[in-house]
């Protein structure tokens, strides 16, 4: 006889997250199992209906082919906020919540986020500061979507625009703030990539191809263009990458070049400011 027990689903649910490769499956396998329920855990001698049992299998069976968990629900946290996620964006990290508290440190009333994904960095930054207003870009129509509906349901529909844009290209405004978590993976690095990123987050947003610099050369060149005097642009980095960026923006004129570490320690922000006239 099948045991529906919520303690032992839980125990044979981490036991195949375990042998999958899963990192940090008995975490995985408690928020999976809250999900199939829609409630807290509560009594786990308590057996599971049938359509929760069924939803908790199917979410672990996705989980154990290396499915994201935030994917296999549609939603991930950031920034003390749920953002609606699919197979269209980058699944938000916590490490780009380093680029959201360096950016929250700047005077702005009018901000470009580049490459926007979800929406999760512009959204939080205009969740945090009431009166501001954004812009984000990115390339795919499917991303805008996501971003939207997230603008909605944080209800900042009113002060968050989105434009298909290659960077700058259909960009015709200046900014105070400029931020971006720009696709940074070199090409040869693609193959060492945890299966959770490298199968299911978009390429696009992963890597341009080549040593994966070339988006960076695309916002240095535009960014002068597009900000007013004295305005900040934050650019996440992966953690070698520090000091090329930073030659990069040098090189197109930015001034005040940054280099701001993640909570680890490791290089993740390069921030620089336009010459004040």
């Amino acid at each position: 006889m099948t045991d529906n027990r919520m303690r032992s689903c839980l125990q044979d649910a981490v036991a195949r997250l375990t042998g999958a490769g899963v990192p940090d499956a008995a975490i995985d396998a408690r928020r999976l199992l809250r999900a199939a329920r829609g409630t807290p855990a509560g009594d786990p001698d308590r057996d599971l209906d049938p359509a929760e049992r069924l939803r908790f299998d199917q979410f672990i069976r996705q989980r154990a082919a290396r499915r994201p968990v935030s994917r296999i629900l549609g939603q991930r946290s950031f920034w003390q906020r749920d953002f609606h996620v699919t197979d269209a964006v980058l699944d938000p990290r916590p490490d780009t919540e380093t680029l959201v508290e360096a950016a929250l440190r700047e005077p702005f009333s009018r901000v470009l986020d580049l490459g926007t994904g979800s929406g999760c960095i512009l959204l939080s930054l205009l969740d945090e500061r009431p009166g501001t207003v954004g812009v984000g870009t990115d390339l795919s129509a499917d991303a805008l979507g996501v971003a939207g509906r997230n603008a909605r349901q944080l209800g900042l529909s009113d002060r968050a625009s989105f434009l298909r844009s290659d960077w700058f290209a259909d960009v015709n405004a200046t900014f105070d703030l400029i931020v971006s978590n720009p696709p940074y993976i070199a090409e040869a690095e693609l193959a060492g990539l945890a299966p959770e990123v490298r199968e299911h987050d978009p390429r696009i947003a992963l890597t341009p191809g080549g040593d994966g610099l070339d988006a960076y050369r695309a916002i240095a060149a535009g960014a002068l263009a597009h900000l007013v005097p004295g305005g900040g642009i934050f650019l996440e980095i992966g953690p070698t990458q520090g000091p090329v960026v930073a030659a990069l923006l040098t090189a197109a004129g930015l001034q005040d070049i940054r280099v701001l570490p993640d909570l680890d320690g490791r290089d993740r922000v390069v921030a620089a400011r336009a010459p004040r006239q």
